[in-house]
């Protein structure tokens, strides 16, 4: 089953399968980097994330954009996330 692209201003995205909320939380983290393997439960957040496979239209960037309900989720996914 295909899922189905949203279309933002800033973004084109397509949400991952695994992701448990259909939405698309108010904090928010582009990482340019489209082929890591990201594991939101690795990350003990307090709050709901998603997690979308990302085309950045300014400039032609593929990567991921991570969303967040809470502000410190997102703080903690910027302190722990190191790309391999």
């Amino acid at each position: 089953m295909a899922t189905q692209t949203i279309n933002l201003p800033e973004y084109t995205l397509y949400p991952s399968p695994r992701n448990e909320h259909r939405m698309i939380f108010e904090f928010q983290l582009f990482v340019p980097y489209p082929y890591e393997l990201i594991h939101l439960p690795d990350y003990n957040f307090k709050g709901r994330a998603t997690l979308f496979a990302a085309h950045r239209k300014h400039d032609n960037k593929s990567g991921q954009l991570i969303t967040c309900e809470l502000a410190e989720d997102l703080a903690r996914f910027e302190r722990l996330f190191e790309p391999s």
